[in-house]
């Protein structure tokens, strides 16, 4: 904060006026002392002419370069934003560039959307390895995903999930793999789905999800009946730009299993970068 006040040329008594906060608040905000409220820093954030990340110390926020670069992104459309990403990973020669996904085909989406039953069905039909990058997430930790969470955490796990899909990358330059439900949720993870695999989000209606789960005998998701289904339409609103970022989508509700594995067979067909010889004859 004193750092911000200074590069603006603003005296604390300045800032005070501006602010509503007295005087003596803002010294020992500046001094690390006392008990800050939200509202305070929004105060002082819109007085300082910059964002609340800014006065707690954002690492966007840490440089000139940084700050010119978020001020060019700032109100960006999706689209731009995308393009931009792109050039930076191929700027940068790091993984998130697209460096052509080749015939690894990730199943994105919520639980119950098919991606287990469709992907090996797809595996099979094309002679491609099967990966459910939950069972590997499970192999490299020994132990279940829920204990992963109970004993370690989400961040362990989400380590556990990146080593999964980098082993899978490394290993499997065909395959196709069901992704985890939650892995949009890491960005870091999702970049690297994005730039490795050619992604097909498997969208369907709540309703959808929930049914199939509990035919697969999972009653779990009723046991906050009727709760549950908010939660999940929660979830997968949450989620739903995410999971957009995937290269192609495929809707599986009201539609039956043949159909859909023949709808999402024509699709993988016609995108994959070569036809391998291993497709199965239709």
């Amino acid at each position: 904060m004193r750092a911000l006040r200074d590069r603006r040329g603003t005296t604390r008594k300045s800032l005070a006026l501006a602010t509503g906060v007295s005087e003596r608040h803002l010294a020992n905000l500046e001094y690390g002392e006392g008990n800050v409220s939200v509202l305070v820093l929004v105060q002082v954030a819109t007085a300082l002419n910059c964002s609340p990340a800014e006065l707690i110390g954002d690492f966007t926020t840490s440089s000139p370069e940084w700050l010119m670069i978020r001020s060019l992104l700032e109100n960006r459309d999706e689209q731009t934003l995308h393009q931009v990403r792109l050039t930076i990973g191929e700027t940068l020669g790091s993984a998130l560039a697209d460096n052509g996904a080749g015939s690894r085909i990730a199943l994105t989406g919520l639980r119950g959307a098919g991606k287990s039953t469709l992907g090996k069905m797809l595996a099979t039909d094309f002679g491609f390895p099967f990966v459910e990058l939950s069972r590997e997430i499970e192999r490299l930790a020994g132990c279940s995903i829920a204990e992963i969470q109970d004993l370690y955490g989400s961040e362990v796990y989400r380590r556990y999930e990146r080593r999964a899909l980098e082993e899978t990358v490394r290993l499997h330059p065909e395959a196709v793999i069901a992704t985890p439900g939650g892995l949009v949720s890491d960005p870091d993870n999702f970049e690297l789905l994005l730039a490795n695999c050619t992604t097909i989000w498997l969208r369907a209606e709540p309703e959808d999800h929930m049914k199939r789960v509990i035919e697969q005998g999972d009653f779990r998701p009723m046991a906050g009946a009727p709760e549950a289904m908010q939660d999940l339409k929660n979830i997968l609103a949450s989620r739903e730009d995410f999971y957009s970022r995937a290269r192609y989508q495929l809707d599986t509700s009201n539609k039956s299993l043949d159909l859909t594995f023949s709808d999402l067979r024509e699709l993988v067909r016609d995108i994959l970068p070569s036809k391998p010889s291993s497709i199965n004859a239709l």
